[in-house]
């Protein structure tokens, strides 16, 4: 969902000396109706407030080590010197975030990177997946997602296939965030992406392989007032299937808005409303350096599917306070359900759970 939208805004008003978006940037909204079209929609939509290009995976090296996968691309207009025709202009900005989640690290290993477009810096093609901040890249060739990362701490050189078309979000692509028609965001995914690739970390490389999952979304709309944070969850299902959920919370908690999907092994669509999807906390943890307390372990309901989500590790809190200026939690998960033991692997992501977004 997102839940992503609304992470990358605190730097750019800070970006921009404090100041709101220009009184004549109109930025467009989400319509019903519209309809995504591909490969185009696979692109940027720089009229747009805010995207994010979100990958999150499970990987598997030659020892048997599971190692959590998260590269996350962000591209966000400030509507700030847009009458400025200089490359120095933040008209637009592109953040990102890589992390990987390692049980005998201990913690999260993560870094980040911002800059504005222009200079060869940073960019994000209109025309196709295509986006990067310096050596940082995500693009889409040749039918397989290629990423480059160069952290601080490990190097990412990895390939993504898809097995399936995007599984198009919500009413044909058009997924709601609120009671309101406005409310809604520009959304697809594509799970059961294979991963081939490598791993360099200490001056060691070594290959990897495994399966990962890849939200694209896109929208003008703030987190609506009163609300807190919201939990996601997409999981890759050991059937060939693909589960995603969401809600977002508001100030007491509560659940202001859900939904979800389901599909199958056979490419079966359901999709769930508010009603049928529900988040229950089984675990908490409580991180040793913001004293930020997570629900790291969860029970998703999902219409008549049930699973239990049990963290990779419990440290998977991410300090991106230094870009898009929250701290959040991006954890692996392995899903259980009752009766029928692992069915499948992916990722929760928890936000709002410190200080709430003030978006």
């Amino acid at each position: 969902m997102k839940r992503r939208t609304l992470l990358a805004l605190p730097l750019l008003v800070a970006s921009a000396g404090g100041r709101s978006a220009e009184p004549h940037v109109a930025y467009p909204a989400v319509e019903a109706g519209v309809g995504l079209k591909f490969p185009r929609d696979h692109g940027s939509h720089p009229r747009f407030r805010t995207e994010w290009w979100y990958v999150t995976g499970h990987l598997d090296d030659p020892s048997g080590r599971t190692i959590g996968l998260q590269i996350t691309f962000f591209r966000s207009r400030p509507g700030i010197a847009e009458g400025i025709r200089s490359e120095f202009a933040p008209v637009q900005i592109v953040f990102a975030h890589a992390a990987l989640a390692i049980p005998s690290h201990g913690r999260l290993m993560h870094d980040q990177r911002a800059a504005r477009t222009g200079f060869g810096l940073a960019d994000a093609s209109e025309d196709t997946t295509d986006v990067h901040i310096e050596n940082w890249s995500f693009a889409l060739r040749d039918g397989f997602y290629h990423a480059r990362i160069a952290a601080r701490e490990f190097d990412i050189d990895a390939s993504f296939r898809p097995s399936a078309p995007p599984l198009l979000q919500g009413d044909a692509g058009v997924s709601r965030k609120g009671p309101l028609h406005g409310q809604a965001s520009y959304y697809y995914s594509i799970p059961q992406l294979t991963v081939r690739g490598r791993v360099t970390m200490q001056g060691r490389t070594t290959p990897i392989e495994g399966i990962a999952w890849l939200d694209h979304e896109w929208s003008s709309e703030y987190l609506s007032e009163g609300a807190r944070g919201w939990d996601w969850t997409g999981i890759n299902l050991n059937d060939g299937g693909a589960l995603m959920a969401f809600r977002i919370r508001d100030r007491d908690g509560n659940t202001y808005w859900s939904a979800g999907s389901h599909r199958d092994a056979a490419g079966r669509v359901t999709l769930f409303g508010r009603e049928e999807i529900r988040f229950e906390a089984l675990r908490q943890w409580r991180s040793p350096r913001t004293n930020v307390q997570y629900p790291v372990a969860m029970r998703v309901h999902a219409g008549s599917m049930s699973l239990t989500l049990d963290p990779l590790m419990d440290d998977q809190e991410l300090d991106a306070r230094s870009s898009v200026g929250t701290v959040y939690w991006e954890g692996a998960v392995h899903a259980v359900r009752e009766n029928d033991g692992p069915v499948g692997r992916g990722y929760l992501e928890l936000t709002g759970y410190g200080r709430p977004l003030r978006l």
